[in-house]
Order: C-alpha cells, then structure tokens, then sequence
C-alpha cells in the first residue's frame, strides 16, 4: 500500500513537472513573439524619431518615445489577433510582471530625467555656468539600456532560454557602456569632422537612433525570433 502510495506521489510529481515545461514552452514562444515586435517596433521608432530631428532640428521628438509601449501594444494585439490566448500560469505571470516593473520605472525614469536636466539647465543658464549642466545631467538611455538586459535576463533564467539570457547580458552591458564611454559623441564627432555634416542633424537625430536600433536588435529582436522559432 505504502510503495502504490509512493509510485502516485512520484507520478503526480511528474505530471506537475510536465506541466510546467509546457506551460514554459508555450510561455516562452508567446514571449519570443513579443519580443520580437518590440525590438522591431522599437528599431522603428527610434529611426523615425531619429529622421524627424534631423529634418526639424528639434530634440523635443524625444518625446515620442512616451508613445512606445502603446504602439507597441497595438501592433502586438493585431498580430496575435487570430491567435488563441496564452493560458495564465505562474510562469507566465511573472514574466508579464516583470516586463511590467520594467516599464514603470523605465517611464518614470524618463519622465524624471527630462524634468531634471531642464531644471539644471535653467539653473545653468541663470548661473552662466553650462559645465555644471554638462557635468550634472542625466543620461537615462544607459540606464534604460542596463534595465532592460536585467529584465531580459531574469526572463531568460525563468523560460530557459539561453539565448535570452546572453542578449540580455551583451545587449544592457554593453548599451551601458557604450553611453557610459559617450562612444556615440566620439563616433559623431569623428563623423561630423570627415564629412563636414550637419551636427545638430547627426548628434541628436540619425547616428544615437541608429545605436538603440542596433542594442534593440540585439537585446529584443533576435531573442525573441530565436524564442518564437522553437
């Protein structure tokens, strides 16, 4: 009696295991699929954004990437519109949750940096002192890259996906340090020198929209195609 007793716990252990693969393979086709329209939402954007400065010389369409996660929202729920919903389980629910937190702060940070550097800058302004502006700024793109390689990569442990887990790691760390080293003000300048270009027009617009295309690719569009591939 003891050892059928044994034998059921073991086959409902198993039964519970089998769930939770499949639940995490479904989960992790669905995330790849996510992915991947962001990365590709977000390479878009960034190139449009980058155009519209360039053409206007106004930074102020910075601001359009507010609109981001609603577009890509959207386009998410027009393309998986004939698609059967994901069931809910807890892998699921943690890797929504966690895109989730993500998206909070990441807004937050971007709503706070703006309000910030226009503070200094009038403070700079008022003082005729622009190093301290210069010096004191917020950067929040290498943040925002940072966080979402963490994200990426928490969500990579959590669906088994070893492809996310490394474009997560290549795509913040090295987003980070990029911005960190103000690789793409040397590249622009270097850029600007030998062409003789338009600086507003490259240092503002086309070249750092070019860079987050490049991160988005590696940190969301190839993960995610790899993902929804399997």
């Amino acid at each position: 009696m003891e050892e059928k007793s044994n034998l059921t716990a073991e086959r409902s252990l198993e039964i519970i295991t089998e769930q939770l693969e499949r639940s995490r393979q479904t989960v992790a086709r669905h995330t790849g699929q996510t992915l991947y329209i962001s990365g590709l939402c977000l390479m878009g954007w960034a190139l449009l954004i980058g155009l519209c400065i360039c053409f206007t010389k106004n930074a102020a369409f910075y601001l359009l990437y507010i609109l981001l996660p609603l577009v890509i929202y959207v386009v998410d729920r027009y393309v998986n519109r004939n698609k059967p919903k994901v069931p809910d389980s807890f892998v699921g629910s943690m890797v929504n949750k966690t895109w989730q937190t993500f998206g909070i702060f990441v807004l937050s940070l971007f709503v706070l940096s703006i309000l910030f550097n226009k503070l200094m800058l009038h403070d700079a302004l008022v003082a005729d002192n622009m190093q301290v502006y210069f010096q004191n700024r917020i950067n929040p793109v290498r943040i925002i890259y940072l966080m979402m390689g963490m994200v990426i990569t928490i969500n990579g442990y959590t669906l088994k996906s070893r492809w996310m887990v490394w474009c997560g790691i290549i795509g913040g760390i090295g987003g980070f340090f990029w911005e960190a080293f103000c690789m793409t003000e040397t590249l622009t300048a270097k850029i600007i020198y030998y062409t003789n270009s338009n600086y507003f027009g490259i240092i503002n617009g086309i070249f750092p929209s070019m860079i987050i295309a490049v991160f988005a690719f590696i940190g969301l569009t190839l993960p995610g195609w790899m993902m929804k591939k399997k």
